[in-house]
């Protein structure tokens, strides 16, 4: 097939290419780099199959209309703005990427017919309120514009799937980890507090350290990114993706540092956006797609601080 990535040089989008070229499909990537990195592409530039990165902003019309003309079969869709905080400070951007963004590349898989899968996050849910976990009809509670942009644009895809029978997927991932994601502020917890182990600072933590989240080693989530893309079983969906198992910041250190002497609680930056309890129930993903996690923490952390250790970003 002929597929597009948008934000295909970020952290997921890079394994969501290497597991759509080891399939043999003929890929292009859509960023801005805004987030991503080209490193992240490096490794595929001499594949007879991958087609380049186009570094622009898919908002601009007149470059979709042009790059759609290769007759793609897939989109999947994961250009966004992803930094909660960010989002706190800087809705409109926030707004323009996640929302008009989408809409943009909506309407260009809507005129040539190219089935859209669009990567959500779980961060709209309300807090799982027991330990079955948190399906897709459990309640949703945007606590941040980046969560009410993604629900917004969710909306959006799902009136296409209603209004114009247009194949379209939404995909809501737990907390995703693992290599190639980025250690600084704009990382995800396990990487920042790996590298922080690993130059000798201390692991801090936000508020108290009893929210729990649900960690899902990349390479499980992009194999569940690429399989919704194959199904049609999927369209008209809403999916999750975890572990299915949740842990505390607290504990989730410990595990990373074994020294709780490494560890400092300190003022959490938005603690309105806080979830208190994430914990994924993927059955749906089970039924749909025969997909569930290969990955345990442990051995998904193992496998970060390797990668990270093996590179410069310590």
């Amino acid at each position: 097939m002929n597929i597009l990535v948008t934000g295909g040089a970020g952290f997921i989008g890079r394994w969501v290419v290497a597991n759509l070229l080891e399939d043999k499909h003929h890929v292009w990537v859509l960023d801005d780099l805004s987030n991503g990195r080209k490193e992240n592409l490096i490794e595929f530039e001499q594949h007879s199959l991958f087609h380049g990165l186009i570094e622009a902003d898919m908002k601009n019309k007149q470059l979709l209309n042009d790059l759609f003309k290769k007759q793609f079969d897939i989109c999947y869709h994961l250009g966004a703005s992803i930094n909660v905080q960010d989002s706190i400070d800087y809705p409109e951007t926030t707004f323009n990427n996640d929302v008009i963004g989408t809409f943009h590349v909506l309407e260009a898989c809507r005129k040539h017919w190219v089935k859209m899968v669009f990567i959500s996050t779980c961060m709209v849910y309300e807090k799982a309120n027991n330990d079955s976990g948190i399906s897709e009809s459990n309640p949703v509670k945007p606590a941040s514009p980046y969560a009410g942009s993604k629900l917004a644009a969710e909306n959006m895809v799902l009136s296409y799937y209603h209004a114009y029978s247009l194949p379209v997927t939404v995909i809501r991932p737990f907390n995703t980890y693992g290599p190639y994601q980025k250690t600084g502020g704009e990382g995800g917890v396990v990487a920042i507090f790996i590298k922080n182990k690993l130059t000798g600072n201390p692991l801090s933590i936000y508020g108290d350290g009893t929210q729990t989240r649900d960690l899902l080693y990349v390479e499980d989530c992009a194999r569940f990114v690429v399989e919704s893309g194959y199904a049609d079983e999927t369209n008209g969906e809403i999916i999750n993706a975890g572990l299915g198992k949740d842990i505390s910041i607290n504990e989730l250190a410990t595990l990373i540092v074994k020294d709780q002497n490494r560890l400092q609680h300190i003022t959490h930056i938005h603690p309105q956006s806080e979830i208190p309890k994430l914990l994924c129930n993927y059955e749906k993903a089970k039924n749909l797609l025969d997909w569930q996690p290969k990955f345990s923490l442990e051995e998904g952390v193992r496998k970060t601080e390797e990668w990270i250790q093996s590179t410069n970003l310590i």
